[in-house]
């Protein structure tokens, strides 16, 4: 499975609203709190890679952006994601592996027994949407700023060129220029202090 995916920093208010203009279909929005991981056998930063568990639990319309973790409960999930280099310079499209989990604590012992450690912890306030076959995704992050991140998974890498194509005409449409996208994660943005904001 490949992630093709474009981020751009925006100002997520406008956005929303030319969403809502062109008939898109808000799907939900989350508060996630990304845990991600070093590895004892190699350096992720040098290879592009990235190893994380993700908690999340849903936000309603009435929820405004906080600091605060909200208090999880059922409705709270748990997955645990690889992510592999990225495999072009158009966009940040690469090969993803993600399932959920019942338990973040067990699974951050088992990754602690094998000898991975925590780097850094990156929390967001997400607001997806559907447009055009795509997820649209709507991003407050903590300490890094507002972005809109555009994506569609596709199984064959002969399609990767034109997804990631009709992704740059999507964000066109809504106003977004992709040629200013962003390649580096929330996490390098988080660690090298280069969040940025329209």
């Amino acid at each position: 499975m490949y992630e093709v995916e474009i981020k751009v920093p925006a100002d997520v208010d406008a956005v929303r609203r030319r969403l809502r203009d062109a008939g898109a279909e808000r799907v939900g929005t989350r508060r996630q709190r990304d845990v991600y991981y070093d590895a004892p056998h190699r350096d992720f930063a040098e290879t592009d890679e990235a190893l994380r568990v993700r908690r999340e639990v849903p936000l309603d319309d009435s929820d405004e952006p906080s600091d605060a973790w909200p208090v999880g409960g059922e409705e709270e999930t748990t997955k645990i994601t690889y992510k592999g280099p990225l495999l072009d310079d158009g966009s940040k499209t690469r090969v993803e592996r993600e399932t959920g989990v019942d338990d973040a604590e067990a699974v951050a012992g088992i990754l602690s027994g094998l000898g991975f450690e925590p780097a850094a912890t990156v929390e967001k306030r997400r607001e997806f949407w559907a447009y055009e076959g795509f997820t649209v995704a709507l991003d407050a992050v903590d300490g890094v700023g507002e972005f809109v991140e555009i994506e569609r998974e596709v199984d064959d890498e002969d399609t990767i060129e034109r997804t990631r194509n009709e992704a740059s005409a999507a964000l066109s449409r809504l106003g977004l220029d992709g040629s200013s996208q962003v390649r580096t994660s929330y996490l390098g943005l988080l660690l090298a202090g280069e969040g940025q904001s329209e």
